[in-house]
């Protein structure tokens, strides 16, 4: 009989490849019972904004380039989101101070987490920033309509998290910390059995290594 298997996904709604991953995570959840921790992190400019000033020149478009190849060869729908989840000046690269569509986008993770969809939650949030189809995606009705296919209610999450904001970021540094423990700063980040397995790139290194302790075959 194969083990109950849980992985922790440590996870932030501005990474495109975190987005490239899901996909690959639904089905492993569907198809095999793997269960899936979702851990909602802050995007690398809250956390580290400086990593921005010391990146090679080549860094940003190389990433830019990659991202949309790396969609195309999975046949997703891509397109960098608008508005842009981080406020970010496009010429200094600078971060500012105040971040209010990533912080809203996170905390109603870790309220979805807190009711049991994550996973569908991040899915559909997910396709709305990143599949192109929307402008505008903080705008209107589209939130509302993602969380509703998550079969979950956006105004009842934003009223508990206006409630005591303070719960909802510290389960996010909370998350933050035992994602350094676990051996990384990325996302997407997969934590299985206290081994760290880091990127969209090293999935099949993962379901090899969850195939070793008793995954259930492909069908």
């Amino acid at each position: 009989m194969a083990r109950d298997l849980q992985v922790d996904l440590y996870w932030s709604f501005r990474s495109p490849y975190s987005y490239l991953a899901l996909p690959r995570v639904e089905a492993l959840a569907r198809e095999r019972g793997v269960r899936w921790n979702v851990r909602i992190v802050y995007p690398l400019a809250v956390r580290y904004p400086e990593h921005f000033g010391r990146q090679h020149p080549l860094a940003r478009p190389y990433f830019f380039a990659d991202s949309a190849r790396v969609a195309e060869y999975l046949g997703m729908p891509f397109r960098r989101p608008v508005p842009d989840p981080i406020v970010q000046d496009p010429r200094t690269l600078a971060i500012a101070a105040d971040q209010p569509y990533i912080r809203r986008l996170t905390h109603l993770g870790i309220e979805a987490d807190r009711r049991g969809r994550a996973l569908p939650f991040i899915v559909q949030a997910s396709r709305l920033l990143w599949d192109g189809s929307v402008d505008g995606w903080d705008r209107g009705d589209h939130l509302a309509q993602a969380a509703r296919r998550a079969g979950l209610d956006l105004d009842d999450m934003e009223r508990a998290i206006a409630a005591d904001p303070s719960i909802h970021e510290s389960a996010v540094e909370a998350n933050q910390r035992d994602q350094l423990a676990a051996g990384h700063w990325g996302v997407p980040l997969f934590v299985f059995d206290g081994e760290a397995f880091f990127g969209q790139d090293r999935f099949d290194l993962l379901v090899w290594r969850l195939a070793q302790r008793g995954l259930v075959p492909a069908a």
